[in-house]
């Protein structure tokens, strides 16, 4: 199955709440970090990818779309690989994304911060930060670059650019599909994050 999506916003965008819209859209399932955590095994694959040795079919395998980390960090292949897939770009303000990845995966006690069996993943798309995690004006200029690079290469008329927020009609209108009757959905607080991460393999 050939992905219809390709997420290339960076995680804190909207990811979540993203996800389960492409899901309600029918262009799922899609495939986000929690899926990792469901599926811990799946983070060799990634490991493999970061090192050059990616086999996109094997972890996309059921699924129609994505966003989020770590497919995010790896936009420019997987939209190569998948050339009739559009591309969707979440953005928020970038300071208040640098707050929100402070308070949640970059945390001190957050899941890319804790040596474990998720580490070598983490690595894997950390390695773009290294030691500026923690630098707002390092990591929020980073944010503006990335986007700036996904539209200069990315062709305007396979690019949404989204910003949280834009409700459904932005999306719907990209993807050529009704507006459901339900609200979009807005998931993953910090709060939802946190409780989230009790539960999941990593933390174990």
């Amino acid at each position: 199955m050939a992905l219809k999506v390709v997420g290339s916003g960076l995680g804190r965008t909207g990811t979540k709440s993203m996800q389960t819209a492409l899901n309600m859209l029918g262009v799922g399932p899609c495939h986000h970090m929690v899926e990792v955590f469901a599926h811990p095994e799946s983070r060799f694959l990634w490991i493999d990818a970061a090192a050059g040795k990616p086999d996109w079919d094997a972890i996309f395998a059921g699924y129609q779309s994505m966003v989020d980390y770590p497919g995010a960090y790896h936009w420019r292949e997987i939209a190569a690989y998948y050339p009739d897939a559009k591309v969707l770009h979440t953005v928020r303000d970038p300071d208040q994304w640098f707050e929100s990845t402070q308070a949640t995966i970059f945390a001190a006690d957050g899941p890319a911060s804790k040596p474990g069996p998720f580490s070598p993943f983490f690595a894997t798309f950390m390695g773009a930060f290294g030691e500026h995690v923690h630098d707002r004006a390092f990591m929020t200029d980073y944010f503006r670059r990335h986007t700036e690079e996904v539209i200069r290469t990315i062709p305007a008329e396979r690019l949404l650019v989204y910003t949280v927020g834009d409700g459904w009609g932005p999306l719907c209108r990209f993807l050529g599909l009704p507006v459901p009757a339900e609200p979009y959905p807005s998931e993953n607080s910090r709060a939802e994050f946190a409780a989230r991460l009790k539960n999941a393999p990593i933390a174990h």
